[in-house]
């Protein structure tokens, strides 16, 4: 720089020299004078001289000037470039998305987090604050533009507001905004600058919590939560309770804030459940117990208690939560179930003895009065009278006969559930059973269809199947229409592993809404016919379920009935 300014200077004086040569030159040829002596005298040296100082002054104070406006200019550039870097790296350290508004031209800037937040690409991202408002949700949209426009009319420096704001695919983000205002020396607002924060996690979370909150505080079950530490002579204290708990316990959140979990236990408290609890808690597993409890005024009831263990972010243990619920109520039903099923046992018991002894006590008369009536056969008796009394005596002994012989089928499945079963062909079953019906068959002559299954069934007692069927076809010849000739059809076919039987007739058929409900019960007779004893069904349906399967059944009165047997053929 001190080399340019010589130069200039040197310059100056070439210039200067030259401009007085000039002008003596001009001075001597119009001057009336023949003098051509072209010598500076003493006064223009000096004159020269001093000029020459005096710009050379002049040079070295704009010098400096313009030397000190470049050391301004220098250091304010540095601070812009070092306020830029700082701007630049805050932008690229935090997560949030910066904006900044210039009030007057409406013009917008965002940084990058508006699309690494939000999702919007680079050009899809408006330049004026209308872009800015479309984008907040509709429902704070209004809250949100009054709240701004009231904190530019007040002109505080600081403004925060929270609202959802719309992400590119069309989702919302919960947000908190946080502005401040730049103005110029005259106070006047020029610009505010912001930074948008994604709290959806937390507004979440905020959610979560506080509906945990409302189900712990309006819980029917006692929550408590204690501390982690187990003392040496008690169990750990609590530091929460919830309202259920004070009116299952009767201690006030104040009384038992601070006192050790102990205090709803006690002398008829179960020992070896209390002991197994702080067992789990030394080893911070959760744990689930049931014993007497305590409550503030010594009254007893039973809890089902479990404890479990909470962690921190860290995964250290900070917490215990113990869940409480009243279940005496259950204890005293389950009480009465235990104490009902003993005398129901009992009574099954005493009626399956009493059944074996009046089937065996009744036997041996019956086979008497048979044994007398077979000999009275081989008597001739003339008297009408006398001989319709036998033969009425006879039928009577026949069908006690068979009703003690039911019973007895009877006793024996309900008391030996597990059953002999064989694979066997159905129409097997169906030929012996037609043998013995041979003569009622040859009697009433129905109309048969016969279609069973070629293949063998699994699953199924021989004996048992070919009662059921004696049962179901003597019911259908007996309870026959008088009007219709009889028809019997008798179907089984095997579908998805399940052999299913078909027993259908055209017979008086059964009134389904006075006796659905009684069909297959003990003792129940559905019309007036003298050899009906009301066993037939219900021993049909214990066969069926002795061996897995079950039995249903569809009539209409005049129209007939038909019942369907389902087995797993498995």
């Amino acid at each position: 720089m001190k080399i340019n300014s010589n130069r200039i200077t040197l310059i100056y004086f070439v210039i200067l020299i030259a401009v007085v040569f000039l002008t003596q030159k001009i001075f001597t040829t119009y001057s009336l004078t023949n003098e051509t002596n072209l010598i500076f005298t003493n006064k223009e040296i000096v004159i020269i001289l001093l000029s020459i100082v005096l710009f050379r002054y002049f040079l070295y104070a704009n010098e400096k000037h313009n030397k000190s406006v470049l050391n301004k200019l220098k250091k304010s550039n540095q601070d812009i470039i070092e306020s830029k870097e700082r701007y630049d790296i805050v932008a690229k350290a935090t997560s949030d998305t910066i904006w900044d508004w210039k009030i007057d031209d409406d013009a917008f800037i965002w940084n990058k987090g508006i699309q690494g937040v939000f999702g919007y690409k680079k050009e899809d991202v408006g330049k004026n604050s209308n872009w800015w408002f479309e984008r907040i949700h509709p429902e704070d949209s209004l809250k949100m533009s009054v709240r701004l426009y009231s904190f530019l009319d007040y002109k505080t420096d600081k403004w925060q507001d929270e609202y959802r704001f719309q992400c590119a695919d069309g989702s919302y983000k919960y947000v908190i905004d946080k502005g401040f205002l730049v103005k110029d020396d005259k106070g006047k607002i020029i610009r505010m600058i912001g930074a948008i924060q994604d709290v959806t996690k937390q507004k979440e979370e905020e959610q979560r919590l506080r509906l945990l909150e409302t189900v712990i505080t309006k819980s029917n079950d006692a929550v408590m939560i204690c501390g982690i530490k187990l003392n040496e002579n008690s169990l750990p204290s609590i530091v929460f309770v919830n309202s259920a708990f004070e009116d299952m316990t009767g201690y006030k959140t104040s009384e038992a804030i601070g006192m050790p979990l102990d205090i709803i236990f006690g002398a008829k408290s179960d020992s070896k459940q209390i002991d197994l609890l702080k067992q789990k808690i030394k080893e911070y597993q959760i744990c689930d117990i049931e014993t007497v409890c305590y409550k503030k005024d010594n009254t007893l009831f039973w809890i089902n208690f479990t404890m479990i263990p909470v962690t921190n972010k860290d995964g250290e243990h900070s917490h215990w939560i113990s869940v409480q619920r009243d279940v005496t109520e259950l204890k005293e039903k389950e009480k009465e179930r235990e104490q009902l099923i003993r005398e129901l046992t009992k009574n099954n018991n005493d009626l399956k003895q009493f059944s074996y002894i009046t089937s065996h006590n009744l036997r041996a008369p019956l086979s008497n009065l048979t044994g007398l009536l077979n000999l009275i056969d081989d008597i001739p008796i003339e008297n009408p009278d006398l001989k319709e009394l036998i033969d009425g005596f006879s039928t009577s002994t026949h069908l006690l006969n068979e009703t003690i012989n039911d019973l007895v089928k009877v006793i024996i499945i309900k008391d030996n559930p597990a059953i002999e079963k064989e694979r066997i062909l159905i129409k097997d079953i169906f030929e012996n059973v037609f043998n013995q019906l041979n003569f009622l068959i040859n009697l009433h002559k129905p109309i048969l269809k016969i279609e069973l299954s070629e293949e063998y069934i699994s699953n199924i007692n021989k004996s048992y199947l070919e009662s059921i069927f004696l049962n179901l076809m003597t019911n259908s010849i007996k309870y026959r229409s008088a009007t219709n000739q009889l028809k019997i059809t008798i179907t089984s076919k095997v579908i998805n592993e399940e052999l299913v039987i078909s027993f259908k007739d055209n017979g008086i058929g059964i009134d389904m809404g006075r006796n659905k409900d009684k069909i297959f019960g003990l003792y129940q007779r559905f019309h007036n016919h003298p050899d009906s004893k009301g066993l037939g069904l219900y021993l049909v349906k214990s066969q069926v379920e002795s061996m897995g399967g079950n039995i249903s059944v569809e009539s209409k009165l005049g129209k007939g009935t038909t019942f369907t047997l389902n087995f797993k053929n498995i």
